[in-house]
């Protein structure tokens, strides 16, 4: 089983931006698809955005299409998601996902989940 570590949250200021990175570790022959979530005190999980194991599909919620950007890195063991123009709904903990098949991950049953990092935008 893939594990994962999300770094990169913090405080910001609504308008700004930030980067968060996953990095997974496990069997090397293994190749997955990631996806972000997050979760608002008081609220459910939801899914944020998702992308293909080669990094050639991307997925996102509708709230943060045109602001958010969800890449991988040159090892694809690595996942980026840049946050740009934040506003305060942003505020949650951020949880990276994996799964084997990218359908596991859009629809929220990966077979592993990070800690999560927490992003506060403040108005």
């Amino acid at each position: 089983q893939v594990q994962l570590a999300e770094s990169g949250g913090g405080l910001v200021q609504a308008g700004g931006s930030l980067r968060l990175s996953c990095a997974a570790s496990g069997p090397p022959f293994i190749n997955y698809h990631m996806g972000w979530f997050r979760q608002a005190p008081g609220k459910a999980r939801e899914f944020v955005a998702a992308i293909s194991w080669p990094g050639t599909s991307t997925s996102y919620t509708d709230s943060v299409k045109g602001r958010f950007t969800i890449s991988k890195g040159s090892a694809k063991n690595t996942m980026y998601l840049q946050m740009n123009r934040l506003k305060p709904e942003d505020t949650a903990v951020y949880y990276c996902a994996a799964a084997e098949e990218m359908g596991k991950v859009v629809a929220g049953i990966p077979e592993s989940w990070g800690q999560g990092t927490q992003v506060t935008v403040s108005s």
